[in-house]
């Protein structure tokens, strides 16, 4: 779990970094550091407080619930725009392709935290 840990602690460190040129630095640059820092935390065997587990599930979840049925969210790319591809080019030039990958990212964010929270609850029997 060391090198997981630590590889994805590096991802969402450079997630993070790239969002610098984003329209929303603010808000993405925090969101990705927060999973970041878990990473470290858990790769140096740290304690993390499961209420940071259940703080960013909480937030993070709403938020991609949110993504989801919003304008030009997850919904509506897949209903009327036929899931275009929304890797084609690194520019988001449509609001759906923006809205879909902060979705996925998200995803992502939730599904490492999910790994991390069950696998520190299961060593901790």
């Amino acid at each position: 779990m060391k090198t997981f840990n630590y590889f994805f602690a590096i991802i969402f460190i450079l997630f993070a970094a790239l969002q610098y040129n984003d329209q929303d630095p603010y808000l993405w640059i925090p969101i990705y550091l927060y999973p970041a820092y878990l990473c470290i935390q858990e790769a140096r065997n740290k304690k993390v407080l499961k209420e940071l587990y259940q703080t960013g599930f909480i937030g993070f979840g709403l938020y991609a619930i949110y993504k989801m049925f919003d304008t030009n969210g997850i919904i509506d790319w897949i209903k009327y725009h036929n899931a275009s591809s929304i890797a084609s080019t690194m520019k988001a030039e449509t609001p759906w392709v923006e809205e879909s990958r902060e979705f996925f990212g998200l995803v992502i964010i939730l599904t490492i935290m999910a790994i991390n929270y069950i696998k520190t609850k299961k060593g901790s029997k």
